[in-house]
């Protein structure tokens, strides 16, 4: 990649040294009787002062060198930016001061046409690329370029920053990206094999993190590369069984986060935690059932829901999801205040096969009075007095009756009439559709 960060036998070196261990004071000293020395380079990568300190995480150096007026966007020999090598090597600090000292985020570099956004990807510095994308939503790069646009930007061979997280099993990286508008599908150019997607690449690096995040937000494991290959055949040739077991278009079809309705997007982060989680899990499950008996079992889930139930008292048995009476309320419909676990909220609103030509899907209806899902929120009961309390604060046995009963009678409750004896994942329209088999006015249609 040609990032060494070389120095001279002049001067310079002197000062580079000093920059590449933090000596500020030093480099203040050298400053001050030699100003010129801020532009200067080093010998072979035509690295300057600001790029080492970025590269180093010298954010005093770094902040000293941008209050002297030095070009935050000064290229090296690879016509790499300050910025990309602060990504490159996860200096967080010293990329938030160089974005907020107007550093350009679309700078390309000359080795593989890549920006600040490609190296946090490859690299899977989270915390770089998520400051990137926040200074992207209200920078000109949103206006000039769109947003859009920008997560999804190719570098010189075709690759998105999604591809290269995936291809270097950076699972974090993939789920920022997706949150922010990363196409899930999107095919590369020259980049790997000529056509692979996201999975395609995943399945190559054998990460099992990341097919789960790709798979949930609905990458198709039937579309093939410019080969002709599925990502299961590139998950076998490179011998990764477990994702090639997951990956298998014959084994059970995974969730989908629902991201084209509305309310998703609009969810806050309490709600759209808990909508993730379920859905991991419930994956999870799946996972468990393909890979049982073979060299590839997966061990239980870091967390379970069995273990939050045990630590519910007896008396709160009323508090559970009226719909599949097996897990606590969590997630409450706004608008009408019917509330359900967040098990049986994705079992309303995931499919399994997204369409790719529907922009967005009508949004589901609540089961308990049949008006339309428009937001949700984390579940909250009023007691008495009707001062919000949250969930694991309920203690009044009076207040879970009222609140069971507030929800068996509203006026569409037979709208789930049978679905009360069945866990939320355990009858589903096809095989791990994620439609629940109720009434029809209520579930997706395919």
């Amino acid at each position: 990649m040609g990032q060494g960060l070389s120095c001279a036998t002049t001067q310079e070196h002197g000062l580079f040294s000093a920059m590449q261990s933090g000596d500020l004071d030093t480099v203040k000293a050298m400053l001050e009787r030699d100003p010129s020395l801020t532009h200067q380079t080093t010998a072979y990568d035509r690295q300057s002062a600001l790029h080492i300190a970025a590269a180093n995480g010298r954010i005093e150096i770094l902040s000293m060198l941008l209050e002297r007026s030095v070009n935050p966007d000064v290229v090296n020999r690879h016509k790499q930016t300050p910025l990309m090598l602060a990504a490159m090597h996860g200096k967080i600090g010293c990329l938030k001061k160089l974005i907020e000292a107007g550093a350009n985020i679309l700078k390309f570099d000359s080795l593989n046409r890549r920006t600040c956004l490609h190296y946090a990807a490859y690299y899977g510095h989270s915390d770089c690329l998520q400051a990137v994308l926040s200074a992207a939503q209200s920078s000109p790069v949103a206006v000039s370029w769109g947003y859009a646009r920008f997560v999804n930007i190719r570098d010189g061979r075709g690759a998105a920053p999604l591809h290269l997280a995936a291809r270097q099993r950076r699972p974090q990286c993939v789920r920022i990206l997706l949150d922010n508008g990363a196409l899930v599908c999107a095919s590369t150019g020259g980049y790997g094999c000529p056509g692979s997607t996201p999975l395609h690449l995943a399945a190559r690096g054998g990460s099992l993190d990341c097919t789960r995040e790709l798979l949930a937000w609905g990458a198709d494991r039937l579309q093939r590369d410019a080969s002709g290959r599925i990502p299961y055949l590139v998950a076998l040739k490179h011998k990764h069984g477990a994702c090639a077991a997951l990956l298998n278009p014959s084994s059970a079809e995974p969730l989908v986060w629902p991201s084209p309705l509305k309310f998703i997007s609009e969810l806050n982060q309490e709600a759209k935690a808990l909508l993730e989680r379920a859905l991991m899990d419930a994956n999870r499950e799946r996972e468990k059932n393909i890979l049982k008996g073979t060299a590839y079992s997966l061990p239980s889930p870091s967390h379970s829901d069995t273990g939050a139930d045990d630590n519910i008292s007896e008396a709160s048995d009323t508090e559970l999801c009226c719909i599949c009476f097996e897990h606590v309320c969590t997630i409450e419909v706004q608008d009408c205040g019917h509330q359900m676990c967040a098990q049986c909220t994705l079992a309303l609103c995931c499919h399994n096969k997204p369409n790719p030509t529907i922009a967005c899907l009508n949004p589901p209806v609540c089961p308990f009075c049949r008006s339309a899902i428009v937001r949700l929120v984390v579940a909250k009961v009023k007691d008495c007095d009707d001062a919000d309390q949250d969930i694991g604060e309920i203690g009044s046995p009076k207040m879970r009756k009222a609140r069971k009963s507030r929800n068996f009678s509203s006026e569409g409750s037979s709208s789930f009439k049978g679905l009360s004896v069945m866990s939320p994942f355990g009858k589903m329209g096809g095989r791990g559709s994620g439609r629940m088999a109720a009434e029809n006015e209520w579930v997706d249609k395919p």
